[in-house]
């Protein structure tokens, strides 16, 4: 079965989850939380590699067809479902291998004013307050400012997404990217998938936005992090008041950068500047 592979990346606590739980709605499509598929055709890559063992039994074409099987061997159970999307925060390092392996694929960027995200991270940690979560060791833990530095750093959870995304807004493939902001997103849920399903090129689909069904609640208890992937069946938006000390919320509130799109071919669907 012909099928179209798209990819849903971005930051973390940006709504990639609720999307998924949306799109997941249409029969036609299958999204759910983060797959290992880009990890295991890094793997692979590795292995076939200058610094693997058996790296002169590959050229490019063999690893290119090996690392397009292991998206139809992973997705091979979706026979209903003709389009994909494959979510991880990392495709967006990762847009000049998929633009030798898909031809008309899009990338779909959840993103998050970075404050609020660190926010978002803190209300977990504290709602969980017997559960120490993987994300952090022991020292990290300490106080929310070691939480926040630990979280940003370029090799974890925020600071990997955060410079990924930066590299492929600014890069040779950033008009394959749609930028959805979180709080727009919980706005205006049904104004903004039609325009996701214009960019995408898919017919427009009635999607339930008063009962969305999606969670992750093992993959979130083995983390240490209950309720990380749990999504409110109704969306909207919930305004609140912030948690972080007023220094550590402007620190990373000017990390946004995708307020200004000079230098970039994303399309991005974002609240309009004062």
């Amino acid at each position: 079965m012909s099928r179209k592979y798209h990819f849903i990346s971005g930051l973390p606590r940006s709504g990639s989850t609720l999307l998924s739980g949306l799109l997941r709605q249409n029969p036609n499509f299958f999204a759910a939380m983060s797959s290992p598929v880009a990890s295991l055709m890094n793997g692979c890559l590795e292995q076939m590699g200058a610094g693997g063992e058996f790296f002169t039994f590959f050229d490019s074409e063999k690893r290119k067809r090996i690392c397009r099987s292991l998206f139809e061997a992973y997705y091979q159970d979706k026979a209903d479902n003709t389009v994909i999307f494959d979510t991880n925060r990392l495709w967006n390092a990762r847009l000049h291998q998929l633009s030798e392996l898909f031809s008309q694929f899009k990338v779909i960027c959840c993103v998050r004013n970075p404050a609020w995200i660190m926010d978002s991270f803190e209300r977990i940690y504290r709602k969980n307050p017997f559960d120490y979560s993987r994300m952090y060791n022991s020292q990290a833990r300490l106080t929310v400012y070691s939480r926040c530095e630990t979280l940003i750093n370029a090799s974890s959870v925020v600071g990997s997404a955060w410079t990924a995304l930066k590299e492929a807004y600014y890069g040779e493939h950033s008009e394959r990217l749609l930028l959805i902001d979180y709080d727009l997103l919980t706005q205006h849920p049904e104004k903004t998938l039609q325009l996701l399903y214009e960019f995408i090129d898919q017919s427009p689909f009635e999607h339930d936005f008063e009962n969305v069904d999606y969670q992750e609640v093992e993959f979130d208890e083995k983390l240490g992090a209950k309720g990380l992937h749990t999504v409110k069946r109704k969306v909207e938006f919930s305004p609140r008041r912030t948690i972080l000390p007023p220094d550590l919320f402007a620190k990373y509130n000017d990390m946004a950068f995708w307020k200004d799109n000079t230098g970039t071919n994303a399309s991005i669907i974002s609240p309009k500047e004062d």
